[in-house]
């Protein structure tokens, strides 16, 4: 698994872009929407940030930040560490380790095309059930 090209395993559907001027709210609602932990900050299509759960937490709640105020770009992660899509997933998650972060962007021909994340190396079946544990508790739906 752990050679298999990035391609192969980085999400596209899921994958959130946003321009640096738009508000953390709204981009905090795009990402709980899509169930999704990163979003891309794009401008003129290329990737010039990146914007994940944690820095809502640490970026904007903790230092007391107005999420409807505050644009991605006041708080987002300037020039984050790519991966181009043919390299091993092996080498993505090392980089996500060794960095310590869990959402790293795809880029092709200077353009972001996917992302892949730490969760990406659970089975797909295991990552399904937790997909779906979190939908539960984020809904209140119990079966």
């Amino acid at each position: 698994m752990f050679d298999i090209p990035v391609r192969s395993v980085m999400q596209r559907q899921k994958v959130l872009k946003a321009a640096p001027d738009t508000l953390v709210s709204k981009a905090a609602k795009l990402m709980a929407a899509k169930n999704v932990g990163a979003i891309m900050v794009v401008e003129d299509d290329r990737l010039v940030g990146i914007f994940t759960e944690r820095d809502v937490v640490f970026r904007v709640v903790a230092r007391g930040l107005d999420a409807q105020a505050t644009r991605l770009a006041d708080v987002m992660t300037r020039e984050p560490h790519t991966v181009d899509p043919d390299e091993p997933f092996g080498y993505a998650l090392l980089v996500m380790q060794e960095q310590g972060f869990r959402h790293l962007p795809v880029i092709q021909d200077g353009k972001p095309i996917g992302i892949v994340s730490s969760r990406s190396a659970m089975d797909p079946e295991l990552e399904e059930f937790v997909s779906e544990a979190n939908r539960r508790k984020h809904f209140g739906k119990k079966r």
